[in-house]
């Protein structure tokens, strides 16, 4: 077995057309709610992520407001490729599990927020951010921020 190093960093690629396909998740908070038993599927799945049946759905735009479930600090080194440039400007940054009042789960970042300030229950919203850019193509998502009622 051979070990080949590189001293290139790879981003994880995600092609033009697969970023569009994602768009209404991306920048809308689009959900797809199951006609089977009503839960709410987000990102959209073929099958509910509940009742686990091939059901027909309804899209649904989701509030963007919720509370970090949980959250962690990602610092040097443990960024994901394609954020290094962000770790490398901005060092550490905030990632959460935000509960939507739908009661959805989503992976993201926080911003507008101090590490320090950061705690459990804290309510957030939804606000469109950079996420990163690759091929010069800047890459825009939700991040979550802390709500004026939380400042």
């Amino acid at each position: 077995m051979q070990w080949i190093f590189s001293e290139e960093i790879e981003l994880a690629h995600v092609s033009i057309p697969a970023y569009w396909k994602a768009f209404p998740q991306r920048y809308c908070l689009t959900g797809l709610k199951c006609k089977a038993c009503g839960s709410i599927n987000f990102p959209a799945t073929e099958i509910c992520t509940t009742c686990r049946r091939k059901s027909e759905f309804e899209a649904v735009k989701l509030s963007g407001r919720g509370k970090i479930f949980t959250y962690t600090i990602i610092s040097v080194g443990g960024a994901p490729p394609e954020f290094s440039e962000q770790e490398r400007l901005a060092g550490a940054y905030p990632s959460a599990i935000v509960e939507l009042d739908e009661g959805v789960k989503i992976v993201a970042q926080i911003c507008d927020c101090r590490h320090e300030d950061l705690r459990v229950g804290m309510e957030v919203e939804a606000a469109l951010r950079k996420i990163y850019e690759e091929d010069g193509v800047i890459r825009y998502g939700v991040k979550f921020r802390p709500t004026l009622t939380t400042q």
